[in-house]
């Protein structure tokens, strides 16, 4: 199941926390991503999180590939169309990693609605 999450509330947590919160914010996008997908060959959260701190945040580029072609799948899967947004989510990924994550978040909350 999707949990849906206020957006605003996890963009000041992340800040406040000094991106603590983020880091958790992205394994919980990542494992939602997969259930609404219903991927289950899809990595995991935590696996997602230890690849983007290994690479240095390399890693994080194309997860933001990959979440918008899951997104894309779920949306499908339920009869909303697709916003083909894999290279929207890598750049966004590459310049202000949180407004990627908030984007994903409202998608995904419009997916558990």
């Amino acid at each position: 199941m999707i949990q849906q999450r206020n957006i605003a509330v996890c963009i000041i947590l992340s800040i406040v926390t000094c991106g603590i919160y983020g880091l958790y914010w992205l394994v919980c996008l990542t494992n939602d991503t997969n259930t609404a997908a219903g991927t289950t060959d899809g990595t995991s959260g935590g696996m997602v999180l230890l690849l983007t701190i290994v690479t240095c945040n390399i890693y994080s580029l194309y997860w933001g590939y990959k979440q918008g072609e899951k997104i894309d799948i779920a949306k499908q899967k339920k009869g909303m169309p697709s916003s083909d947004s894999n290279v929207l989510y890598l750049l966004l990924c590459l310049f202000v990693p949180v407004v990627a994550w908030a984007l994903m978040q409202n998608e995904l909350n419009n997916l558990a609605a």
